[in-house]
């Protein structure tokens, strides 16, 4: 009996993008004798394991199995758990985050919403008996104590399970200890919402009160007989959570840190070192100020380190601010129309690199992430690489063209890469420039290699990916020309053009039904100056005009069929997808909008007035950029073309409200469309059958739409 083949879209849903299996989430000992990371079992097990790699024998050993922890029980998730995954994107099982003591000896996790520890050096693990359901447990510095968050209250157990207590409680609904607030969250790379001091002897603690903030409800059609869910989301233009910061000490001391809070009311970044003070990055609601500030632990009182300004708004930098170890400010900054590296007061990088993050501060140098800068010798389209950085200047550490990220400490290196010709990532573990050990990945081999080729569209160096089918001649001179199908992001915070082979799966799979697919990352992506960055400050449509320039002079190249153009996106990629059959159907003749923002005033607080201002002085930017109030939606005059729109019932994110009110308008408009809604499908579409149907679903469309057959 043959068995058939299982389709590439259910292999890519049952994979989760093939990041199943792959190592991730590394910690390394400051002695350098061992690597901590979580890995699953196979390209298909969703359950993550805690491993340790012992770099004195380059032997892997587990560390801590979930299956075994739970006796084969199914993990059962708390709602707060839940929504945590959501805002961090994680679509694992087991083990998906852990912590460590300082000497990475001792790790803390939570695992069915109780509390587990593993001996790093032993590999032994086992349960402390604490109320639950546990989130985010973090052990000391020293080791001796866990702290984790349940029911809103910040608790602290000792490492041997004695002396469980709360140390800060709720004193009303709404208000949660330890947590980071959902903005915080999803908006400024915060994740947490409580940090020890290094003698672990005390912790700052968030207080969030979302009290101010609306609610709304999420319901679930399809289960009428459900109750809806109700959830704060700052919308533009509406209350955010209020947010205090305290020192709490084992002693039960509490004592509040004080800023001007109406002023910054944005708690962006804290960092506690042994290095100096307690450091935190505060923001005005309209970023565009912002201060450092260090906290005396003592009084609460914080002193001004350094401010920043900027005309349109100031960015977040995974890794700072932070104290370098001799207690020097490290940040990153926007000086001379590039992103800089700044110690003290002392940029060390200049218009040659654009840095996107640091990844590690030493005695004598600093570790960033960092892309090519516009003034850069020859360009490095979709390349990031990782840096060493001091004053003597600047040393790349990853050689081979790709994407690459690190994590360092105690001399030790791991290095993680992505390159165009191997599929998933490699991971190396390096000491003074030399491959020490390696870790091992289970992730499936996707059995599809991207035939992509990364190049620069139209007079402004627009970075493109443009992918050909499999079996389309290589000589293209003379041969037909294909139907186009644009596949970005196209907006802030996202790039799709990257020199990554798995990136551009789905892209490839697509270009393989018979398109040539295009990927453009125009103005508003990250990866290049500031001002490319900056340039949809208060008006989002900008990036629709980087997709058509792009596209028309790819054709002068490559065989595109301008006559069968479609564009297919999600999330921002779908409000592009939208805007784009809308305000130009003279370029696009076909759309597929997956949860897209269609009326801004509903997306959040953060996002949004970063980028075209608080609603209500500015709600005419809103008004251009938003698709609900388009004035072309009731011109009889312009041709309608097909859109489809996609949309989860259950996001929390960009609630399905978006698609139904773009909808709405459409109908009153008289324009068709069809609507495609998920049930219990959120922002993410982890589910299989949905993903894997999702795709194909999109293909007969397309296929309608352009008249393919």
């Amino acid at each position: 009996m043959t068995t058939e083949p299982v389709s590439f879209p259910r292999r890519h849903a049952r994979t989760q993008r093939f990041t199943l299996g792959a190592p991730r989430a590394f910690t390394v000992a400051p002695d350098a004798s061992r690597v901590v990371f979580l890995r699953s079992g196979s390209g298909t097990d969703r359950a993550n394991s805690l491993w340790v790699l012992d770099l004195g024998n380059g032997a892997e050993r587990v560390a801590a199995d979930p299956r075994a922890l739970l006796a084969g029980a199914s993990e059962d998730l708390s709602a707060e758990e839940r929504a945590r995954r959501e805002r961090s994107r994680e679509g694992g099982a087991g083990i998906v985050g852990y912590a460590t003591d300082t000497a990475a000896e001792l790790a803390s996790f939570a695992l069915s919403g109780r509390l587990f520890t593993a001996e790093l050096r032993a590999g032994t693990a086992r349960e402390l008996p604490v109320p639950g359901p546990v989130i985010d447990p973090r052990p000391s510095p020293d080791g001796r104590h866990v702290a984790y968050v349940t029911a809103g209250t910040l608790r602290v157990v000792g490492a041997e399970g004695d002396g469980d207590r709360a140390l800060a409680e709720p004193e009303s609904e709404g208000v949660v200890y330890g947590l980071a607030e959902f903005i915080a969250a999803e908006e400024m790379q915060r994740s947490r919402g409580f940090w020890w001091a290094p003698g672990s002897d005390r912790l700052l603690v968030a207080r969030a009160d979302d009290t101010p903030v609306r609610r709304w409800w999420i319901s679930d059609p399809a289960h009428p007989e459900r109750e809806p869910g109700r959830v704060a989301y700052p919308a533009a233009g509406t209350p955010n959570a209020d947010v205090q910061l305290f020192v709490f000490g084992l002693d039960g001391t509490r004592t509040e840190v004080l800023w001007d809070r109406s002023r910054y009311p944005y708690l962006a970044h804290v960092h506690w070192s042994a290095a100096g003070a307690p450091l935190l990055l505060v923001q005005a609601r309209d970023q565009r100020s912002q201060l450092y500030l260090a906290v005396d632990p003592e009084s609460g009182a914080t002193r001004m380190v350094h401010a920043d300004e900027d005309q349109d708004w100031l960015d977040l930098f995974p890794g700072v601010p932070c104290w370098s170890p001799s207690g020097q400010l490290v940040r990153v900054a926007d000086e001379g129309g590039a992103r800089v590296l700044a110690v003290g007061e002392r940029p060390l990088t200049g218009a040659q690199l654009h840095v996107r993050a640091v990844l590690d501060v030493a005695d004598d140098d600093v570790l960033v992430s960092a892309s090519a800068g516009e003034e850069a010798a020859e360009p490095e389209t979709g390349e990031t690489h990782v840096y060493r950085v001091n004053e003597l200047g600047v040393e790349r550490v990853s050689q081979e063209p790709g994407v690459h990220s690190a994590v360092r400490a105690g001399g030790v290196a791991v290095l993680v890469s992505a390159t165009l010709d191997r599929p998933g990532t490699r991971v190396r573990v390096v000491r003074e420039g030399r491959t020490v050990a390696t870790i091992r990945s289970h992730a499936e081999d996707p059995g599809l290699s991207p035939r992509v080729t990364l190049t620069q569209g139209g007079a402004r160096r627009i970075p493109c990916a443009v992918l050909m089918p499999t079996d389309y001649p290589r000589d293209t001179a003379g041969s037909a020309p294909l139907p186009v199908l644009l596949d970005p992001y196209g907006g802030p915070h996202g790039s799709r053009v990257v020199a990554a082979h798995n990136a551009h799966l789905t892209s490839q799979w697509f270009a393989d039904q018979g398109f040539a697919v295009v990927v453009a990352d125009g103005r508003g992506t990250p990866g290049r100056s500031p001002a490319w960055e900056k340039a949809v400050h208060h008006d989002f449509t900008v990036t629709l005009d980087d997709q058509i320039e792009a596209l028309r002079d790819l054709a002068r190249t490559y065989p595109l069929d301008l006559g069968r153009v479609a564009i297919r996106g999600w999330s921002y990629g779908g409000y592009l997808a939208a805007l784009a059959v809308l305000r130009r159907p003279d370029v696009f003749h076909a759309g597929i909008a997956g949860a897209p923002v269609t009326d801004w005033r509903l997306y959040d607080t953060h996002y949004t007035e970063r980028y075209l201002g608080h609603p209500d002085q500015a709600p005419q930017v809103y008004a251009h950029s938003s698709l609900v109030t388009d004035d072309g939606l009731s011109s009889p005059a312009e041709p309608h073309r097909p859109l489809m729109i996609v949309h989860g019932l259950a996001d929390d994110n960009v609630v399905v409200a978006h698609a139904l009110r773009l909808s709405s308008a459409l109908l009153a408009a008289g324009r068709p469309h069809e609507v495609l809604p998920l049930s219990g499908v959120t922002h993410m579409t982890p589910q299989e059958q949905v993903a894997e149907n999702l795709l194909l679903l999109q293909v007969d469309f397309l296929k309608r739409s352009l008249g393919l057959g």
